[in-house]
């Protein structure tokens, strides 16, 4: 299922989910101007890759352009692939903006990373050896989500069927069931095939999510509440 949008207005211009999605853009711009050989370089050279991280790497393994430690977020602004990255910005731009009102510009940009760490944690802990590097904004995006349930169980999100199906819009359908049925699908992937199924670190969509369920009553604003009538 795919967000459309939803009908939850924001009441600032939020800035920093613009800036979050054109960094993402330039950044899957540069990676792929260079070619599939390039794309494949910024992986293991900005991407996380859990031995990297955890010291555990042999000699030999291809080492990151910058320290390890850094990789924990250039690789949030990474992207395998075209479809890859318009999916994580799609739901970054239904859901982004009324998280970024619910706490300003610089707590949802410390909300954002923090999330995104935790993601990163959460898949490099099951296998600290692994060493496939792992790419992409969706861990981030996913702490998003999980502060979105708690703030907006009741707002109405627009859902689309996704492609090869015909894109059409099916219906409107409260946050709370779509978050919810969201995670669900995530945890039982991560149960059922491991960290990363098919290249999908499902694992960091579950840690991400979990990040932004207990982070929110942290960063938001006191005078927002949890649980909103809609």
């Amino acid at each position: 299922m795919i967000p459309v949008r939803d009908d939850n207005p924001a009441h600032i211009t939020p800035y920093v989910t613009y800036l979050l999605i054109g960094v993402c853009v330039v950044t899957y711009g540069w990676q792929a101007f260079g070619g599939e050989a390039h794309l494949a370089a910024s992986f293991s050279g900005l991407g996380v890759t859990p031995e990297i991280l955890t010291g555990q790497a042999a000699a030999v393994a291809p080492q990151p352009w910058v320290p390890g430690w850094l990789t924990v977020f250039t690789s949030m602004f990474l992207h395998g692939s075209l479809a890859h990255l318009l999916g994580n910005l799609l739901f970054l731009w239904v859901f982004g903006n009324n998280i970024e009102d619910a706490m300003g510009h610089l707590r949802f940009t410390l909300f954002y990373l923090a999330c995104g760490v935790a993601a990163v944690a959460a898949q490099v802990l099951p296998e600290p050896a692994s060493s496939v590097p792992m790419v992409g904004a969706s861990g981030a995006i996913s702490g998003v989500l999980g502060a979105y349930l708690l703030l907006y169980p009741r707002a109405r999100i627009l859902i689309a069927l996704p492609p090869p199906l015909i894109f059409v819009t099916v219906g409107w359908f409260r946050a709370i069931w779509v978050l919810t049925i969201w995670f669900l699908l995530q945890l039982a992937m991560s149960i059922g095939f491991g960290p990363s199924a098919g290249g999908v670190a499902f694992t960091a969509h579950v840690g991400g999510f979990l990040a932004g369920l207990a982070l929110i009553p942290l960063f938001k604003f006191a005078h927002v509440p949890l649980w909103r009538e809609h």
